[in-house]
């Protein structure tokens, strides 16, 4: 049998050699679970942001179709808005996985780290047994003092006196904290089995809604069949619009010609006035590095209003306080007629009756227009243009200068279903744009 000296030597000796090491690995574990935490509850936070916005899209298109049921005729925009409404719910159903997928992994990982925990504290606890236990043999006051009187020296003597007071108080120290650090984890993975529950019964709910989308997939099928016994008329409005979006595009198109004719003939005549000063001189260091040059910014003041604008790509408020895209840019198939192909210049955002538009910039307005019955308001923003279509009427005048966000005038409801649909298109001197990449993301 060894000696109480080889045996508490032994063991504080252990101790004393991993005590280092086990600090700094448990440290590492804590530090690795919190940062892993951290992005958890990060990506939770996102995948909860976009959920809540879903949720805010999917009212309000319900808003929109309600409103569309009063009428008693069937329009391509309610087709259109049902489809924008299951596309959020799928969506949405979606965002639910992400979030179940995220919890279950971080719930796997805390399961791991608890294990390991485990295994740690069973040896931790055979080694304090098999200490308690032969501490208990060997309790004798002979055997200690035995033990301390056998070392060689005075100091070595006095390190065993204190080998005997701190070893089993250490072990015990290490089970405690190791044991709380289990509770705590512990409690982390009742906590994470918690929200997965949440999120399960979330994602059950939202299935059950999808099965409800399905039926009224079954109700478009019926709109669609209504809406094809009208097609002729139907088709017919629709190259009547894209004639009329054309025309309007082709004098958007003049109107920035004369503007760049304008500011070119402005800019030869200050040329002109001046043979000491260069062009150069006059403008910003900002604009001596532009890879064009500033054809419609003849000012300072011009040039800072070009910057901001394309500095806020992607950024840009909506023109209407409430909408859903219910016409892309480009050219794409008809959401119904797929032989139609449909050119838009812009985007049309549905919204409610009554609604207005307003600026997405500062800006001065450059035109009034009227198309057909309906006006459009052209707003400048130094080299950069955004068009407002369909408006029943507008409080704002050619040369006012406007406010980011500020009115501009109220869009016209749409005859078969009282709803608004505005037009919005962004130019760049005579280069038309994609508004979508433009306007911030909701």
């Amino acid at each position: 049998m060894p000696s109480i000296s080889s045996l508490s030597v032994s063991l504080f000796a252990s101790a004393s050699s991993n005590s280092t090491g086990r600090k700094t690995s448990f440290l590492i574990v804590i530090i690795l679970f919190l940062l892993s935490f951290n992005g958890y509850a990060q990506s939770k936070k996102d995948l909860e942001s976009k959920k809540a916005q879903l949720h805010k899209d999917i009212e309000y298109t319900n808003q929109l179709l309600k409103q569309t049921r009063k009428s008693k005729s069937t329009s391509l925009n309610q087709l259109v808005t049902l489809n924008k409404k299951i596309n959020y719910r799928s969506e949405l159903i979606s965002t639910i996985n992400g979030e179940i997928v995220s919890v279950e992994g971080e719930l796997g990982t805390v399961s791991n780290r608890i294990d390991s925990l485990d295994n740690r504290l069973t040896a931790l606890k055979r080694q304090y047994a098999e200490m308690l236990v032969y501490a208990y043999k060997n309790q004798g006051t002979f055997s200690q003092i035995s033990f301390i009187f056998s070392a060689d020296n005075f100091h070595q003597a006095y390190k065993r006196v204190k080998y005997l007071h701190q070893l089993s108080g250490y072990r015990l120290q290490q089970k405690e904290q190791i044991k709380a650090t289990q509770d705590s984890l512990s409690g982390k993975k009742h906590q994470l089995q918690e929200v997965k529950y949440e999120k399960t019964n979330l994602l059950v709910s939202q299935k059950k809604e999808k099965k409800q989308l399905d039926r009224e997939k079954k109700e478009q099928v019926s709109m669609l069949n209504n809406l094809t016994s009208k097609e002729k008329k139907l088709r017919a409005d629709i190259r009547k619009k894209q004639r009329q979006e054309q025309q309007l595009s082709a004098r958007i198109e003049e109107i920035i010609r004369r503007e760049i004719e304008l500011a070119q003939a402005a800019s030869r005549k200050k040329s002109a006035g001046s043979t000491t000063a260069s062009v150069s001189n006059t403008l910003p260091k900002k604009a001596e590095k532009a890879a064009s040059p500033y054809v419609l910014s003849t000012t300072p003041e011009a040039i800072r209003l070009s910057n901001d604008f394309e500095s806020n790509r992607g950024r840009l408020p909506w023109p209407v306080e409430q909408g859903i895209v219910t016409g892309s840019y480009g050219k794409h198939s008809h959401p119904v007629w797929k032989d139609v192909i449909v050119n838009n210049n812009g985007l049309n955002i549905t919204s409610s009756a009554g609604a207005k538009a307003r600026a997405i910039f500062d800006g001065r307005v450059a035109r009034i227009l009227m198309v057909v019955d309906k006006y459009a308001v052209l707003v400048q923003h130094g080299e950069y243009f955004t068009l407002y279509s369909n408006l029943e009427s507008v409080s704002v005048k050619a040369g006012d200068r406007v406010s980011t966000k500020q009115v501009l005038g109220t869009i016209k409801n749409n005859d078969e279903d009282g709803r608004a649909e505005l037009h919005l298109e962004i130019w760049k001197g005579s280069t038309n744009m994609n508004p979508q990449n433009w306007l911030a993301t909701r």
